[in-house]
């Protein structure tokens, strides 16, 4: 629909919404620290409160929201992001691919010490990035890289312009999983106008466009993948799954879950199992991770194997943060042996993961793609609730896949996942100490949510 006069007449309420929005994130964005509790929460209420109203009262007027939608990410396009410097490690990444270096084989940290600067701005990027980051091996995987990579080429020597240059890259991802998704859910008979609780929401905004997470670039590629996947594409949709995966490992765990879709049918009153989708499965295994490898190629050695193993193992026996069953867990080891008991927990809560994806894999006939979303969407939430670090950004797969299922769990997560930014506040300094109390209330939040919808199948209604 043409923006026109009667848009201004008949859309007073959507427009104000708008208006609104673009100060409240532009606030967010350049008048915004982190530590100041009180504004970052109210902030981010308030927006969610104007992105509700904004989609109840825009109704069917698409081409109104999808500028909204854009308006309000471009919003911050020359900002630095303020809640997360993950960031400036991109850049490093990036600029070491442009000079010539594997990234994959190189610690920033080991150049600073010994005093080299191998490329533009290394000691600022270093300061920014933090110690702990600088100290370990990139674990972002090729198309990432990629991604960095494009930044470096068009920024020349400006942080800001390599900023600019990867957050247009993640607005236009976001676009193309907003074509899809669209497309996936009239092909699937459902609301179209589901797609905004994703694209509208101001968790996905702040986190994907504001901080620079590319788990939009690999949401594009997942959602783009089941699309080609309900079309009988399988083999481009594997080779696109193969492509989210090397943007970010995450679907990678959801491979098994596609079992049922290869090799079975519904017959008359049973699931009747197909010897030729054997073969289907197979090939759809062998094309994604044949694929996932090819892309990797380019960076191989057996250092970079190493290097990445140890880096990747990090998450799940040194880290933690914003973490549910894990902190209990935790608590129970300090009771019985006085330490903190993080590399056996660390590594008995991923088996329990995996055997919770397994289950969903083959017990649960994921035949169309709502249940297979629904599969995928249950079991990835019980690996965040067992992991030992769970960032705000993580969500961002679980908000896009409860679009296309009956779940609302995802998105009231989103917002109360704004209480995990709370750990930055410890007197007013960025040093992590996490409030358990106030990770006990998004979980409490969160788990009655959880079991409301999953265990006591009751409905919510946005």
């Amino acid at each position: 629909m043409l923006i026109n006069s009667s848009l201004f007449k008949y859309q007073k309420t959507p427009l104000l919404c708008l208006l609104i929005s673009i100060v409240l994130y532009a606030s967010f964005a350049y008048n915004l620290v982190r530590t100041e509790a009180t504004k970052l929460v109210l902030l981010y209420i308030s927006l969610f409160v104007i992105a509700y109203i904004l989609k109840k009262t825009a109704g069917f007027n698409f081409g109104f929201l999808v500028l909204a939608s854009v308006i309000v990410r471009l919003v911050f396009l020359p900002a630095i992001p303020n809640l997360s410097q993950d960031f400036y490690r991109f850049i490093w990444d990036g600029r070491m691919l442009f000079e010539g270096y594997n990234p994959y084989l190189h610690l920033p940290e080991s150049f600073i010490q010994n005093g080299e600067f191998p490329i533009a701005q290394a000691q600022e990027l270093y300061d920014g990035m933090g110690k702990l980051s600088a100290s370990h091996f990139t674990n972002y995987p090729p198309i990432n890289q990629l991604c960095f990579y494009i930044g470096a080429l068009f920024s020349g020597k400006s942080i800001a312009g390599a900023v600019v240059t990867m957050r247009l890259i993640i607005i236009a991802a976001d676009i193309g999983t907003l074509y899809f998704g669209k497309k996936l859910l009239e092909a699937l008979k459902l609301p179209s106008s589901r797609i905004w609780w994703y694209i509208l929401n101001p968790f996905i905004i702040i986190e994907l466009t504001g901080n620079l997470h590319f788990e939009g670039v690999m949401i594009f590629f997942l959602i783009w993948s089941l699309y080609l996947l309900h079309n009988g594409k399988w083999k481009w949709a594997a080779v696109v799954l193969a492509c989210s995966i090397s943007v970010k490992l995450i679907p990678l765990m959801f491979l098994p879950i596609f079992y049922w879709w290869f090799t079975s049918k519904e017959g008359k009153n049973k699931w009747i199992p197909e010897k030729s989708a054997i073969l289907k499965l197979i090939g759809f295994y062998t094309i994604v991770l044949g694929t996932t490898v090819i892309l990797f190629i380019p960076f191989f050695s057996m250092e970079f194997v190493n290097n990445y193993a140890e880096t990747v193992g990090l998450w799940f026996n040194n880290f933690e943060f914003n973490a549910s069953i894990y902190y209990l867990a935790r608590e129970i080891g300090y009771a019985i042996t006085g330490y903190n008991e993080i590399k056996i927990i660390g590594r008995i809560l991923p088996i329990v993961a995996l055997l919770i994806i397994l289950g969903f894999a083959f017990f649960k006939k994921n035949s169309t793609i709502p249940k297979l979303t629904s599969s995928i969407l249950i079991a990835f939430t019980c690996y965040l609730f067992l992991s030992t670090t769970v960032h705000p950004w993580y969500l961002a797969t679980l908000v896009v896949l409860c679009v296309f299922t009956n779940y609302r769990f995802p998105l009231v997560w989103s917002l109360a996942i704004v209480l995990s930014y709370l750990a930055y506040l410890s007197i007013g300094t960025a040093d992590k100490s996490e409030n358990l109390w106030i990770i006990a209330i998004e979980y409490s939040i969160v788990f009655f949510v959880f079991v409301w919808e999953v265990i006591l199948r009751k409905k919510i209604s946005v």
